[in-house]
């Protein structure tokens, strides 16, 4: 028996990147409720490690209003069945112009499941050889810098990093002794 039963769902917006449903739900003990749940298509987070340094990316975030370093990522709403490996290459290539010899999937986590299903898998990327980004329009602001990884990890515990996908993604790495 599930947990939590679903009574009804119903969609209250939707647009390409992302729908919301709410669903009314009943608990095990049979308490009535509701759940708004946010649906996106996984992403790919990519860490570009070479020569101890990390390759991060910094763009502007209008839900939050400011600039903020991360590492590279992305999804393809367009096609929401494709290849995680492909993805990654993908974005590494579009928000850094760098290319990996080699790409070593780390895991799997969920950004928010509080209250989304969306997904991401990370990816170490090594034997970095540099070309040309080839940025979407939405990422024309986008710059992309590589810093020693000491200083990344200062900028995590300083506050200057905030993006909670960028701090798990190394800090998988560095559990799995991949940093």
């Amino acid at each position: 028996m599930a947990e939590i039963k679903t009574l009804s769902s119903r969609i209250v917006y939707e647009n390409r990147w992302m729908r919301v449903r709410e669903d009314a739900i009943e608990r095990q003990d049979g308490s009535p409720g509701i759940y708004g749940v946010v649906e996106k298509t996984d992403f790919a987070v990519i860490v570009p490690f070479d020569n101890g340094l990390i390759h991060l990316v910094e763009q502007y975030r209008y839900p939050v209003r400011g600039r903020y370093w991360e590492l590279p990522q992305g999804s393809w709403e367009d096609a929401p069945g494709t290849d995680p490996l492909d993805l990654a290459r993908a974005e590494l290539r579009e928000e850094t112009g760098l290319t990996a010899a080699t790409m070593t999937h780390v895991g799997h986590l969920y950004e928010c499941y509080g209250y989304s299903t969306q997904g991401y898998h990370i990816y170490l990327a090594q034997g970095l050889q540099s070309g040309h980004a080839q940025r979407e329009q939405s990422e024309q602001d986008m710059v992309s810098r590589a810093f020693p990884i000491g200083e990344v990890l200062a900028m995590i515990t300083e506050g200057i990093i905030k993006d909670g996908t960028t701090v798990a993604a190394l800090g998988m790495l560095r559990l799995k002794g991949l940093l």
